[in-house]
């Protein structure tokens, strides 16, 4: 139980001086908890159950499924210099571009029920308890749809951020497509 606690506690000093990097924890057979940078020094009984997350990096990393992202090659067996293939970005990508697509069409929803209520508003004798509750209608679905605006523009960070990394890695840019 020290050991694994000394390890976390040299991990958290290690993560809040690094910055960008990817690092990725396994536990051995024995229970020790183990970190690298480098996933090709991770032994090949461990890639299935490894975790990975970025260094200095506030914001957890969701850990891959059961075999679904590992170091090891993948199917045309291609890998950039760092031993990532295509599957590791693929992965990485994916939540980024599920935001996006949900965002997007909760985005064309909200705009199409703001102009149904503004349309509603405008074409009718309403009366000034009406017409305040129409500006209030309109004025929530505008609430949401700058929320919906903030989940696009922070996806399409993050994705303008990944396709940068995998630049840098030299992964080819099909991958984060």
């Amino acid at each position: 139980m020290r050991k694994i606690l000394i390890n976390i506690l040299i991990f958290c000093v290690f993560v809040s001086m690094a910055g960008g990097e990817i690092i990725y924890k396994w536990v051995d057979k024995d229970g020790v908890v183990n970190f690298t940078d480098d996933p090709t020094n991770i032994p090949s009984q461990y890639r299935s159950r490894v975790e990975w997350g970025e260094k200095g990096d506030s914001q957890e990393v969701e850990a891959p499924a059961h075999g679904s992202v590992s170091p090891e090659k993948s199917e045309g067996g291609r890998m950039d210099p760092h031993g990532m293939g295509e599957d590791y970005w693929r992965a990485k990508v994916k939540p980024w571009k599920n935001q996006l697509k949900e965002a997007t069409e909760n985005c064309e929803r909200l705009n199409e029920n703001i102009n149904d209520k503004t349309m509603e508003q405008g074409g009718k004798r309403l009366s000034p308890t009406q017409f305040d509750m129409k500006r209030a209608e309109i004025a929530q679905l505008k609430d949401e749809r700058s929320k919906c605006e903030a989940q696009i523009r922070e996806a399409n960070e993050m994705l303008n951020k990944i396709a940068k990394e995998a630049e840098e890695a030299k992964a080819d840019p099909q991958w984060v497509k």
